[in-house]
């Protein structure tokens, strides 16, 4: 994989606002992140452990916020995490809360998380995540 540098990675965050598509490629720290507003589509994929969370995830939360208050009418949302940390999980679990918030507006939200079967430690965040935001996931395992 031809890796991106997380600097640049940071650049193209701060000019996501009013995109109708994001696409930020991924890193050793940064996942793959995809927001489609066209289509409703939207994916957050490999690791997450960016030098700073807050930082790295604020844009992708105002692209959310922006998002819901016009959404598709129909939202579908891919985790897909080999790893996160502690404060990469505080923000995907605000992610969440905003993409939550879709449904006051479109009625027709579907999350479907991701996780080694083998890796227990992710399905539970899932199951966390699905828990105190009171957002109904879909789980499914792979090799």
């Amino acid at each position: 994989m031809n890796q991106v540098s997380y600097q640049s990675i940071m650049m193209e965050l701060a000019d996501i606002k009013d995109k109708e598509i994001v696409h930020i490629k991924p890193t050793l720290e940064t996942p793959e992140i995809i927001l489609n507003k066209k289509d409703g589509l939207m994916k957050f994929e490999g690791r997450s452990l960016p030098e700073n969370p807050k930082l790295f995830y604020a844009p992708i939360k105002n692209w959310l916020n922006a998002y819901a208050e016009s959404p598709h009418q129909y939202t579908h949302v891919t985790f897909r995490f080999d790893y996160m940390n502690t404060t990469s999980s505080k923000m995907v679990m605000e992610v969440i809360d905003i993409i939550k918030s879709v449904e006051r507006h479109s009625g027709r939200l579907i999350i479907d998380w991701y996780y080694q079967e083998d890796d227990d430690d992710m399905m539970e965040a899932g199951e966390d995540f699905a828990g105190v935001t009171g957002a109904e996931f879909n789980f499914y395992s792979y090799p």
